[in-house]
């Protein structure tokens, strides 16, 4: 009997989604809610829509630099602890191999190895120190080893992400005169861009797209409208 052929596929970007997630949520959520406010306490102004517009850009220019500094920071900050904790480990193999040694086999006993099986197992990975710590970091401290590039592109993919993001609910007042008409364009937009993001984001979640959609949906709008009100009360 012909043997079925099985391909698997694997969603592996997810740190690059995860990143893009962070930027474009804050990115259109952030200025969006920033425009509304503004609109609400300027909108007697003959240049309404000018200040709104020098106002969002200068947000989405600092609110970048800052998303996509914070990006770097997270990445650098787990590589630094890989190689802390991998220098910990190699000391560790050297200093304690027995501990280490009954370490890998606790891993395989609780997979329900006997000592009988698992001990040419344990021999074998304990007889390179590198396939050793290897092991060690990924089953006793489930940590992969970061991408060495992994901090750049965090931080390009943020910042970008947000940029996006940003220019999206701010594009109505770039292009309208009228602060109030480029408001309800600007809502009507951004809340299209926001189901469209929530659905594409449960995607790769794994929750139901609709529930995404609406979730950041709501999110949004609840910033918009609390920043909208507040301006209007101050003013």
């Amino acid at each position: 009997m012909p043997g079925t052929h099985h391909e698997e596929s694997h969603f592996t970007a997810s740190a690059a989604v995860r990143d893009v997630v962070i930027g474009m949520a804050d990115g259109l959520t952030v200025p969006f809610a920033l425009a509304a406010g503004i609109s609400g306490a300027v909108a007697a102004s003959a240049n309404a829509a000018r200040l709104v517009v020098t106002a969002g850009l200068a947000e989405i220019a600092a609110g970048s630099i800052a998303m996509g500094l914070g990006g770097y920071l997270a990445a650098k900050t787990d590589s630094e602890h890989y190689e802390s904790e991998r220098e910990r480990e190699y000391r560790e193999t050297i200093e304690l191999p027995h501990v280490e040694t009954e370490e890998v086999a606790k891993v395989f006993r609780e997979y329900g190895l006997s000592d009988l099986q698992m001990a040419p197992v344990v021999s074998a990975i304990c007889s390179n120190q590198n396939s050793w710590v290897d092991f060690m970091m990924r089953f006793e401290l489930g940590l992969e080893p970061p991408d060495p590039r992994r901090a750049n592109r965090s931080a390009l993919t943020i910042a970008a992400s947000y940029v996006v993001g940003g220019l999206i609910p701010l594009a109505p007042y770039m292009i309208l005169g009228n602060v109030i008409i480029a408001l309800w364009y600007s809502i009507a937009i951004t809340v299209v861009a926001l189901a469209v993001f929530g659905f594409g984001k449960a995607r790769f979640t794994g929750i139901s797209p609709w529930k995404g959609a609406s979730q950041t949906v709501i999110t949004g709008g609840l910033a918009a409208a609390a920043a909208f009100g507040l301006a209007r009360l101050i003013s």
